[in-house]
């Protein structure tokens, strides 16, 4: 069995209803797919963000049902943590100076240490992590 772990664009991307994302994550089992928290703190982040840029209760109103929906949403979708084992991989990858943004660094260790999938459409820097598997759905 593998474990397929959608980082934050590719869940965006279902989200999102992309119909061949989509098709992917239902093609696969329920226990054979999981997110990241480091994609949920990106995720919650970005709605805190507007929450707090919001100019006018339209706005203010707008930003908070999108948080509601992504929280509901998140919460159908299982977790695997940035635990220790996942931390000290993170802290090796950081050594080899990839061109690799912190928050991709710690979901690939993330995946790394739970032997899983990584599925992205950022191929280009996910590439960089040695021993990183990955695939692209939105294809």
């Amino acid at each position: 069995m593998n474990l397929y772990v959608l980082d934050t664009d590719t869940l965006q991307l279902y989200q999102d209803d992309n119909p061949k994302v989509v098709a992917r994550v239902r093609a696969v089992a329920p226990a054979e797919r999981a997110i990241s928290v480091i994609t949920v703190e990106e995720q919650l982040s970005g709605w805190y963000t507007q929450l707090r840029q919001a100019k006018d209760d339209e706005r203010l109103a707008w930003a908070y049902r999108r948080l509601a929906a992504t929280v509901r949403a998140l919460a159908k979708v299982p977790i695997v943590d940035f635990d220790e084992p996942a931390i000290r991989r993170c802290e090796q990858l950081k050594k080899l100076k990839l061109k690799v943004r912190k928050m991709d660094l710690r979901i690939a260790a993330t995946v790394l240490e739970l032997d899983a999938i990584l599925v992205t459409r950022n191929v280009r820097d996910f590439r960089q992590v040695p021993g990183l598997r990955i695939e692209d759905w939105s294809k």
